[in-house]
């Protein structure tokens, strides 16, 4: 009985080069509160928070922040990882709204 041609193995392909060290720093991942025109909060996680502000305040981030224009940045924290915010984002959003507000308040000096 004659053997069957062997397939062909596939080559793995190299992973493109890693971009020049430009010096700069890599984004860090925050989690936000966004006040909207309607007094509410919005909560998130972006890993480039100057880009994701800008995209909320172009309309293009979320359906939510888009209906309530104009927003501003309420407060923010920097995580320790991307997963990190991701956790705190989803702790925050089933926070009750007086404490968002607490949040939002700046620290009593004392």
């Amino acid at each position: 009985m004659p053997l069957a041609p062997a397939t062909p193995r596939r080559l793995r392909t190299p992973s493109p080069p890693a971009p020049p060290d430009t010096g700069a720093l890599a984004p860090v991942p925050h989690v936000y509160l966004l006040r909207c025109r309607d007094g509410s909060l919005y909560a998130g996680a972006a890993v480039d928070l100057e880009r994701r502000l800008r995209e909320h305040r172009a309309g293009r981030a979320s359906r939510y922040t888009r209906s309530r224009l104009p927003v501003e940045l309420a407060w923010s924290c920097e995580m320790p990882s991307w997963s990190a915010a991701l956790v705190e984002e989803a702790r925050i959003k089933s926070l009750p709204r007086r404490a968002k507000e607490l949040l939002v308040q700046p620290p009593v000096q004392g």
